[in-house]
């Protein structure tokens, strides 16, 4: 097959599975786990029992019926994509969106290719010192991910399958409430759905990333944490109270001029985090919280959301 005829049957762009052949045509693959290996697997990376038996049925076995010749070479193409850029730090999309309601093959191609470079990070991570318990705890937002696509009914998983590779490639680590990713001067900041943003979790988070950063990544001169998100608008002010944790967070970054994201709607991004949904109208998203309240009266009054940049000095 040629790549406008996988395309054609794959029924995506040209340009997208152009893209993955022009970047891995020549580059190693890595293999999946043993079968008999991934339910196991599955329960280290908190994959939910749905999820996890979804992806047993579409396992990718040699005579399995559900894979076709394109799906095996995208597969292939997008695990080699991701490899030969291990210890990358920037965003990676992994290959085309595909119609994930054409059965589980379709639906988890990117999570087998996650499956089979779990590997090959761990790797990465030994020879950078990293604990067996930070490599597990890091590569475990795989099942948050899932879980939330499923409260989603899929309207996550185009964003969340190229900020997992962030994961596979050594790029961000889980280090108690927040994840930190590497590159540049700065480590860019995230925040999992894990519970609550409480001073004292993310101040136990930066002390424990000020340690782990000099210790296994001496070569990268880090000067200063850095956010990138919706909770740093400051129109948030307006509707949280002082003592709040999001406003407590806010507090400690200095903003930078405001710049419109390329590609990125804030009023989107604060429907995604708040409500995990994004067509649902305003006036069915529950507003039992405050911050549910504000974001829904906000965008009701004809206002909009920004994201925002800050940082602080490590």
């Amino acid at each position: 097959m040629d790549v406008e005829d996988i395309a054609a049957r794959l029924g995506v762009p040209f340009e997208d599975v152009d893209r993955v052949h022009r970047l891995a045509s020549d580059l190693p693959s890595a293999p999946l786990p043993g079968k008999a290996d991934v339910p196991a697997i599955l329960a280290r990376l908190a994959v939910p029992p749905d999820d996890a038996a979804e992806i047993m049925a579409g396992w990718p076995d040699p005579d399995s019926p559900l894979w076709t010749p394109e799906l095996r070479w995208l597969l292939d193409r997008s695990i080699a994509l991701v490899r030969a850029d291990l210890g990358g730090t920037g965003w990676l999309p992994p290959g085309p969106e595909l119609p994930r309601e054409r059965g589980p093959a379709w639906r988890h191609l990117y999570v087998y290719a996650y499956l089979a470079l779990i590997d090959v990070v761990r790797g990465y991570h030994r020879d950078h010192g990293i604990a067996d318990a930070v490599s597990w705890a890091t590569l475990a937002d795989l099942g948050r991910n899932l879980a939330i696509d499923r409260r989603m009914h899929g309207e996550g998983w185009p964003v969340m399958q190229s900020w997992l590779t962030l994961h596979a490639r050594g790029g961000v680590y889980e280090l108690g409430r927040l994840q930190h990713q590497r590159g540049g001067t700065a480590i860019g900041l995230h925040i999992p759905e894990s519970g609550p943003l409480t001073p004292e979790a993310v101040d136990a988070s930066l002390d424990e990333a000020r340690a782990f950063f000099p210790r296994h990544f001496p070569d990268e001169p880090y000067t200063a944490f850095s956010c990138g998100s919706w909770l740093l608008d400051p129109q948030l002010l307006e509707y949280l109270p002082a003592d709040g944790n999001i406003v407590r967070f806010q507090q400690r970054f200095e903003l930078e001029p405001y710049e419109e994201p390329e590609g990125l709607d804030a009023d989107v991004e604060v429907r995604r985090f708040v409500f995990r949904a994004l067509t649902t109208p305003l006036g069915q998203l529950p507003r039992h919280t405050v911050l549910q309240r504000a974001v829904i009266d906000h965008l009701k009054a004809g206002r909009h959301w920004y994201w925002r940049r800050g940082h602080f000095p490590i």
